[in-house]
């Protein structure tokens, strides 16, 4: 796994000083996973790229700095947990509909002293309800079609922020039938970027959308309702 991230981080314009974090990280993941499910990826060399490294890739693509952000979905930690670990003057909120993984989630950052990580069990619909427009950037990676998505986490960042999506290569007509809810919802895609994992041949695509209004007080919906009639 250091060899990995030796190789992979300067490629991101990150320090190596993070490997030690990152490491930890990956060992409290793996050794949970032994009893509860957190990821389908234990190689070591393939957790470095496929859950590190790809979580690393937004902070260079998005150049994410000094930013209040909400990972949607967070599952195991990521990218949350490792923009947290790039970037400590980022405000992260991890947030998780399993209360068991937030559970993982809030020991994990304990043990790791990670003071600027929040650990919330929540349905994102439900925490929108207190938490409306309140970050600068929601992410989210591999948890839902795209026009679902954008109703999740839309509501929850500020005119004037962003949404980072993290996708597959192949998502452009995802990215076209998510044009509709893309405008109700207050937003405008601002750029779509392919990158490649440092040390792989895997391609992976971040698609930006930027809030450029109020999104409309009856977003999002209830869940059933999201999934049922996507906008």
């Amino acid at each position: 796994m250091r060899e990995s991230l030796e190789r992979g981080l300067p490629e991101l314009g990150l320090d190596a000083a993070l490997i030690p974090t990152l490491e930890g990280f990956a060992q409290l993941v793996l050794e949970r996973n032994q009893v509860m499910n957190l990821t389908a990826i234990t190689q070591p060399e393939e957790f470095a790229a496929l859950h590190l490294l790809d979580s690393l890739a937004l902070v260079l693509l998005a150049g994410l700095e000094r930013q209040s952000v909400v990972d949607v979905g967070c599952g195991a930690g990521f990218p949350g947990v490792p923009i947290a670990i790039a970037r400590p003057a980022c405000k992260v909120t991890l947030l998780d509909s399993l209360g068991k993984r937030v559970d993982f989630l809030r020991e994990a950052c304990g043990k790791l002293g990670l003071e600027n990580v929040a650990c919330v069990h929540a349905r994102a619909e439900e925490f929108a309800a207190g938490q409306r427009e309140q970050f600068d950037a929601a992410v989210s990676r591999a948890v839902a079609a795209l026009p679902v998505l954008c109703e999740l986490c839309l509501p929850l960042v500020k005119v004037g922020g962003q949404m980072l999506a993290m996708k597959s290569s192949h998502s452009q007509e995802e990215l076209q039938g998510a044009e509709h809810a893309i405008k109700i919802l207050g937003g405008q895609v601002d750029w779509v970027k392919d990158y490649t994992i440092p040390g792989t041949q895997v391609v992976h695509r971040v698609v930006c959308i930027k809030k450029v209004r109020g999104c409309p007080g009856k977003y999002p919906r209830r869940f059933a309702l999201i999934k049922k009639a996507p906008l």
